[in-house]
């Protein structure tokens, strides 16, 4: 008679292997949790770095002595971002301003804080002062800072320059400075202002727009830089205020898939941003979402855009100075803890104070905090504030 063999006992055996696999995981998990997530901190600033002649911005800053240079460069370490949108640092084709800035100011520490070296730059030509030969501003001449394809009084005034701790892919960068505003469907042409041929040789950009890849780990993450003409300056026609529209249209036409066919980069390159990449916008735009007299259509699309998101960086200062400096503040719908921008508070005057600068991040990008440099008067920092009209934004993002 055949032996009888015991069937297994399988539902214990899966019970031991089990218990014996709970150690293992929760030291794989445990690992993992030590292992320290890549966060990057993405700012933009508007600088004011802009000097009324060639060259005298970079004889200011070299030596390190310059004391706008020094507060600006102390607001960048008390907020260490990993990579910087400058505006308003005047452009030089060697780029020597932006390297002064960065490795005599920031790269040195201010009032005992913490020096940040950007080991990459970005800069390229802007058209702010690049002569048209017209009168654009119909003042009787073709030669004045308001004729060139960007406001400015020479070539580079006003331009702009990306630092960053995480390399920056300068060989697959896209400027988009020659670009013709004619060349944009449904563009905001100012009514009767200007004639058939000014009009076809007019730029888009009043300085450029940029999307600058930047290596983060083994993801890219493009930045998308620009700094809007404010929309004023100008008459009944508007000139400014429909360029500002357009200029931040841009983005939302980029992208939108399907809709920036009509976009062709410096190189002859056509299209928009591949749907599926990361990015963020950065720069002073120069529009309120709600307050001042901007066009605020195209802001509200980019806002409001499927693959932007608005982490709405805020500060305490913001709502401090509103209530104090008042004026055309007291008339402002927005939210005050919102603003970046320190103006002209006069009623009739100026606009007060606005949300003009913005990091906004892909929602492919997992977004942490943000916030704007504007700290209330007994706050650290507070005496630095001013060191520009503009302050400091910053938005921490994790690439997935």
């Amino acid at each position: 008679m055949a032996a009888v063999r015991k069937a297994p006992n399988y539902t214990l055996w899966s019970i031991v292997c089990l218990l014996l696999s709970v150690p293992l995981a929760l030291s794989f998990y445990e690992r993992r949790a030590r292992e320290p997530v890549q966060v990057v901190r993405f700012a933009a600033f508007n600088v004011a770095l802009n000097r009324p002649t060639a060259g005298a911005l970079l004889q200011e800053l070299r030596g390190g002595g310059s004391e706008a240079g020094k507060r600006l460069a102390a607001i960048v370490q008390r907020a260490q971002p990993d990579v910087l949108l400058l505006c308003e640092l005047d452009h030089d084709d060697a780029g020597a301003a932006a390297k002064a800035f960065a490795d005599e100011y920031l790269a040195v520490s201010q009032q005992g804080l913490t020096p940040i070296r950007y080991e990459f730059t970005f800069v390229a030509p802007s058209n702010t002062g690049e002569p048209t030969g017209r009168d654009l501003d119909r003042d009787g001449r073709s030669d004045g800072p308001g004729d060139a394809h960007g406001y400015g009084a020479f070539p580079g005034q006003y331009g702009m320059a990306l630092l960053s701790r995480h390399p920056i892919l300068a060989d697959r960068a896209r400027t988009f400075r020659a670009l013709p505003w004619s060349a944009m469907p449904g563009a905001l042409r100012p009514d009767g202002y200007y004639d058939d041929a000014t009009w076809a040789q007019l730029r888009l950009s009043s300085k450029s727009h940029w999307d600058v890849p930047i290596g983060v780990g083994a993801q890219i993450v493009h930045a998308l830089c620009a700094h809007p003409t404010p929309p004023a300056f100008d008459g009944p026609e508007d000139r400014n205020g429909r360029r500002n529209h357009d200029e931040v249209r841009f983005w939302v036409d980029y992208l939108t898939p399907g809709k920036g066919e009509w976009i062709v980069d410096d190189a002859g390159t056509a299209g928009g941003l591949p749907d599926g990449a990361h990015f963020v916008v950065l720069g002073d735009l120069n529009c309120d979402p709600v307050d001042g007299d901007s066009r605020r259509e195209a802001l509200a699309a980019l806002l409001g855009h499927a693959r932007v998101f608005d982490p709405q960086p805020r500060s305490s200062g913001g709502v401090e100075w509103s209530r104090k400096q008042f004026g055309s503040n007291a008339t402002h719908g927005g939210d005050a803890s919102l603003d970046t921008g320190d103006f002209e508070d006069a009623v009739g005057v100026g606009p007060g104070n606005l949300r003009v600068d913005y990091v906004l991040p892909s929602r492919s990008l997992r977004t942490v905090q943000g916030e704007v440099f504007w700290p209330a008067e007994r706050e650290p920092g507070a005496g630095l504030a001013t060191a520009s009209d503009h302050r400091l934004v910053w938005v921490d993002v994790v690439a997935p």
